[in-house]
């Protein structure tokens, strides 16, 4: 959905690198005389038709520079969830605190928003590139210390910390790059889809890995692997993608120091109304989403469901998310990705009020998945949101949406166990639902107001680099 407004007069917009155009017609020739109707060539001689122009997820695929920067995403992902398992089993086993064990993992939330609001002007102020493998060499760097055996668990923690702070600037800068790998239209909003399906790929097949290489592997040894996994990142990203400008060229805050950009950024970002709003559709709904899998573990027991249930309630809302993302991305237009993204937006936390009656197993499953696949909304919003966001403050707007979305989720997370020491954990799931519809029924309301001047519904139909307005 391209937004139909012209860019600020001072920002600077670089095109995007071509990607899975079309062959560019050949030169016109001089007029000959017509030599009338010539031979039919069949067999070998036959000219053959061009081949059919890619669609969809393919047409993505098609993008060299997008193949790097998938499987450089997806090498990294598949580390940091391995070395999230082996690190939990490795300070539990050097303390035998449960406390600091369960820690390590809240670790990996918590600095998002420190390094996502102090540290967003990178993502803008240095070439996409640079910033990338910088931050992949520097957490490569961090988990090598790691593997030390003199590193204190004092260390191990703040090592963590560390890396869950330069998380957010790499996610932003690589949302914000894929705007110049793939264009700012449907390209972009299905490779966002793609590196979201991994994201949600990598919770059920890392911690499967993890487990599996922790029976033939020690902790320390299975950390291992996260180093490899970043540096093979760095070097796909290094050589596999282009080196283009920094953003930050011009505007408010430019030139300044780093923590003056980053916070001038996110007073600009949060500052503007229309991209607030859609910030918060982001980051409201996913913070209620979380509370029946923070709390599957009680819930489980509460049911007396067998402890194999609890990996299936764990799973199933990423299930559900996986394949409504991949039908939505797949078998709707644009246009009608467009359309649905408040309609599901306001609907999307409704199916937690199944756990009002304290469903069974086979409910409870059945009720997460559908809340799973509540979240397919994001696609169309993603194609909003970039079109809202001025260009030289891309990438620092891409960094503080990652980060309050991790934020936000921990907290949601806390809320919910919070909330269960007190009421029993199918009313705090009920009452997350109910919580959760009403804040995105505002949001919803607020997305429209700030709509400039046109309804999504009709809105024309966004076009990839292809110039396809289908799929």
């Amino acid at each position: 959905m391209p937004t139909d407004s012209p860019a600020p007069a001072d920002t600077p917009r670089t095109p995007p690198a071509p990607a899975a155009q079309s062959p560019a017609p050949p030169p016109e020739r001089a007029a000959l005389p017509d030599p009338g109707p010539g031979p039919t060539l069949r067999g070998p001689d036959a000219p053959k038709s061009e081949p059919a122009t890619p669609r969809g997820y393919r047409a993505v695929f098609a993008v060299a520079e997008f193949r790097a920067v998938f499987a450089a995403h997806l090498l990294s992902l598949l580390g940091v969830v391995v070395s999230e398992l082996a690190l939990t089993v490795l300070v539990y086993d050097l303390t035998g605190s449960p406390l600091l064990s369960a820690l390590t993992f809240a670790l990996g939330l918590l600095p998002y928003i420190v390094g996502g609001t102090l540290f967003a002007g990178v993502a803008d102020r240095y070439p996409a590139r640079r910033v990338l493998v910088v931050c992949d060499l520097l957490c490569a760097a961090c988990v090598a210390v790691m593997l030390v055996p003199a590193t204190p668990v004092a260390g191990l923690l703040a090592l963590r910390c560390l890396v869950a702070a330069i998380a957010p600037v790499f996610t932003g800068t690589r949302m914000a790059a894929l705007t110049d790998i793939l264009g700012e239209g449907d390209l972009y909003v299905l490779g966002r889809s793609l590196l979201r399906i991994v994201s949600q790929s990598a919770m059920l097949i890392g911690f499967g890995t993890g487990g599996v290489l922790l029976t033939v592997l020690s902790p320390r040894g299975a950390i291992t692997v996260t180093v490899v996994t970043f540096l093979c990142s760095a070097v796909l990203l290094r050589f596999g993608t282009q080196d283009r400008p920094a953003r930050a060229t011009t505007g408010e805050g430019a030139g300044g120091t780093l923590l003056k950009e980053s916070l001038s950024g996110a007073r600009l970002v949060l500052g503007d109304r229309r991209i607030r709003a859609l910030m918060l559709l982001f980051w409201l709904p996913a913070m209620f989403v979380v509370a029946p899998e923070a709390l599957a573990a009680p819930y489980a027991d509460a049911i007396g469901a067998p402890p194999a249930a609890l990996g299936l309630l764990l799973c199933a809302m990423a299930v559900g998310h996986i394949g409504a993302e991949l039908f939505v991305g797949s078998a709707l237009s644009p246009r009608n990705r467009s359309r649905i993204v408040l309609p599901v937006a306001a609907v999307g936390l409704l199916p937690l009020l199944v756990y009002a009656v304290r469903p069974g197993l086979s409910l409870a499953l059945a009720a997460l998945a559908l809340a799973g696949a509540g979240a397919a909304y994001v696609i169309g919003l993603d194609q909003w949101f970039v079109d809202a966001v001025p260009q030289e403050l891309r990438g620092r707007a891409m960094t503080l949406l990652t980060a309050g979305l991790m934020t936000v989720q921990g907290l949601g997370m806390a809320l919910a166990g919070l909330a269960a020491e007190f009421f029993p954990v199918h009313q705090v799931v009920a009452g997350s639902g109910i919580i959760g519809t009403v804040c995105a029924l505002l949001l919803v309301a607020e997305v429209r107001r700030t709509d400039p001047g046109r309804t999504p519904d009709a809105c024309p139909v966004p076009k990839d680099e292809t110039g396809l307005t289908g799929m």
